[in-house]
């Protein structure tokens, strides 16, 4: 009885069997007179995890013949080869832009796999899940077993991977927002995360707009958002761009005040005496914030008569000091300050203004500036 199967049985003959043992890798089928092997990946066009999801033995079946190894007198057979392949008109039943039904069939940590007919499963990407809401992984949105609609987003059929959204059940909120968020507009949102360059304020569920940290002052060089804010914090800002197709938000906070560099003259000028408060020591000396926040530098050579070697030794942050504007630099946005000019008198500036004007008409050089003037009778001592 084997040796006339073996002459007579041919690959793609389909023929009758029945199921003798079912293991974790396929079935042993008794095709009378011997026995073939129907491997588990060629039972189903769909996804099984164990043979006897299919069969059962002693169950009678109709399998295909696909290889014949006469010399080693092996026979390998198939199952999902008697039906027809699902995959061979996947794009005519499931074009492009249908919706279709399916079942939650596998979670992976980048998405979830439906079942939307026998042997035909779809990936749904993380991506493809929602417009608007940040998730980190599929089983906070969906769950093994549940029946649900979706988009096709594209087909590869050689490869029998189609692509499918949830999100493309709802329209996208962000093309409304150039209409709810015009340029210009103000607007009113909570910090909800910070990051080295900016803080992404909350604007509805979804929907963040981002502060860069150099549109938070006018005044004040930030160099991390939480010098400024913190997490929670109700913030206003002004929308200056929306790039829809990048779902980004562009905000800026200083541009809700008139930038005070625009019109510097108006609330300084070389030779005032102001006052104000030390915010930040360094090794070349200290940032005295004054009124509306601008900030002025005092040199380490601009602290006193007698020569300092160390800032900290002499100014604390927090304390108030006077002193006078000796420079007005519009390109770094800040002022410099002499706190021991503060209380020259007007023959003392005048004096050192008289020597410094006849240094430069020796050197030939034309700097008229009281921080030069400053900087260079410094220097003198």
């Amino acid at each position: 009885m084997r040796r006339n199967l073996l002459e007579s049985i041919q690959p793609g003959q389909v023929r009758k069997g029945v199921v003798k043992n079912i293991t974790d890798f396929g079935a042993f089928i008794d095709l009378d007179g011997m026995d073939g092997l129907l491997h588990i990946t060629d039972m189903s066009w769909g996804r099984i995890s164990h043979p006897s999801e299919m069969l059962k033995q002693g169950e009678e079946i109709q399998v295909m013949i696909i290889e014949v190894n006469r010399e080693k007198e092996r026979v390998s057979l198939g199952l999902k080869q008697t039906t027809k392949n699902p995959w061979d008109e996947i794009d005519r039943k499931f074009p492009v832009g249908a919706k279709v039904h399916g079942k939650v069939v596998n979670l992976v940590p980048y998405g979830a796999f439906v079942e939307i007919e026998p042997g035909v499963e779809g990936l749904v990407h993380i991506t493809e899940m929602s417009w608007t809401k940040r998730i980190t992984k599929p089983s906070e949105l969906l769950k093994v077993g549940q029946e649900l609609d979706a988009v096709v987003l594209g087909i590869q059929k050689d490869e029998q991977k189609i692509s499918l959204g949830l999100r493309q059940l709802e329209p996208n909120p962000w093309d409304m927002v150039r209409h709810n968020y015009p340029i210009g507009a103000r607007v009113r949102g909570k910090v909800r995360n910070m990051t080295t360059y900016g803080a992404f304020i909350e604007l509805e569920e979804g929907i963040d707009g981002m502060v860069h940290v150099s549109d938070m002052s006018w005044t004040r060089k930030v160099n991390h958002p939480s010098e400024v804010l913190k997490k929670g914090d109700e913030v206003d800002a002004i929308v200056l761009d929306v790039d829809s197709s990048q779902q980004r938000i562009s905000l800026g906070m200083k541009q809700l005040a008139t930038d005070p560099w625009s019109d510097i003259d108006s609330f300084f000028r070389i030779g005032d005496v102001v006052k104000g408060t030390v915010t930040k020591i360094t090794s070349f000396g200290a940032f005295v914030e004054l009124k509306d926040g601008i900030d002025g530098l005092v040199h380490i050579s601009q602290i006193s008569e007698e020569r300092i070697d160390k800032v900290k030794d002499v100014l604390k942050p927090g304390q108030e000091v006077s002193a006078r504007v000796i420079k007005i630099d519009r390109d770094e946005r800040r002022l410099g300050l002499s706190i021991k000019a503060a209380n020259y008198s007007a023959e003392q500036l005048a004096a050192e203004t008289t020597a410094y004007e006849a240094l430069n008409r020796q050197s030939g050089s034309d700097m008229m500036n009281l921080g030069d003037i400053l900087d260079e009778a410094s220097k003198k001592e």
